[in-house]
């Protein structure tokens, strides 16, 4: 089993919990019988309990209703049609990733959800992909942050550019900036501070960056990838939308699905804040983060389910 396989296989079993939480109930609504009319409200029972959003849900319901009704069987098959399509809509950078030499990426989001931890998967991968990789330690207020990208740079074989704890982060970024021209890195990795996302500093903070990064490559930073942790639900939105608005997020990094039983929340933030999932995580192995397919992804929530 290559890497790929093993990541699809704990992301199947990271998604149990999801499929648990369908129940048979799932089958019973979308099974080749058909669904009485009464069942519709219980498939969108199931599907907000998953966390799917009020306005994922519909247009799921929606399409599925018109293209087979109450009777006519073949829910389930819709369903997943709907579901992969709806996820496919997402407008990452594509082919156009790396396009740019170095490739700036800053990575945000509160304390607590695997920043610095996904920063260290994302330069293991790259690393291993044969790209030069430079990360720059812009978290300088938490307690540790510092050393633990420094222990995820040895790990990955990566560069670490830092400061001491309390200085300027944004002197941390121009620094790193420089230092991968020079270095000739293919890209760089900005680790931020994490304090509560409604903390008018912490905004002003990541604005800056921001600006300093311009001022040494005209287009950086090229990606700004907000890692959420996936059992937060609506805080999870809430969160996005806030950083959405601070800092463009291009990207979203759902970490922990394999702890919730609320995987809809990947189409969720897709929908109702228009930034699409980049890439997902299901453990704490170096290996346990992959960009996130949106076919696999289906496969993995639905399972074998009867009728689906």
């Amino acid at each position: 089993m290559d890497r790929r396989e093993g990541f699809i296989s704990r992301l199947r079993q990271g998604l149990s919990r999801t499929r648990a939480a369908w129940g048979e109930r799932l089958g019973t609504v979308l099974g080749e019988g058909g669904a009485p009319e009464d069942d519709w409200d219980a498939l969108e029972e199931l599907l907000l309990g998953a966390d799917f959003g009020v306005n994922a849900a519909q247009r799921l319901l929606d399409s599925v209703r018109a293209a087979a009704p109450a009777g006519n069987g073949g829910g389930g098959s819709l369903l997943r049609q709907e579901l992969a399509s709806l996820l496919r809509e997402g407008q990452g950078p594509g082919s156009r990733r790396y396009s740019e030499s170095p490739w700036v990426i800053l990575v945000v989001g509160v304390n607590g959800v695997g920043k610095t931890t996904t920063i260290g998967k994302l330069a293991h991968q790259l690393v291993g992909s044969g790209k030069k990789v430079l990360l720059a330690a812009a978290d300088t207020f938490r307690a540790g942050a510092i050393e633990q990208l420094e222990i995820w740079g040895a790990r990955a074989g990566a560069e670490v550019v830092k400061h001491g704890p309390g200085q300027d982060p944004s002197g941390v970024v121009f620094d790193a900036a420089q230092a991968a021209q020079k270095r000739q890195a293919d890209v760089v990795l900005i680790d931020t501070a994490g304090r509560l996302h409604n903390k008018v500093n912490l905004v002003e903070e990541l604005k800056k960056m921001r600006r300093v990064l311009g001022r040494v490559q005209e287009g950086a930073p090229h990606e700004t990838l907000l890692v959420l942790d996936a059992n937060t639900g609506q805080n999870g939105v809430l969160q996005a939308g806030i950083f959405r608005e601070a800092v463009g997020v291009t990207g979203i990094v759902l970490t922990k699905l394999d702890g919730t039983a609320k995987g809809g929340v990947v189409v969720r933030i897709q929908q109702e804040l228009g930034i699409p999932v980049e890439y997902v995580g299901v453990g704490e192995d170096i290996d346990d983060l992959q960009p996130f397919d949106p076919d696999a992804f289906v496969e993995a929530l639905f399972g074998q389910h009867p009728g689906v």
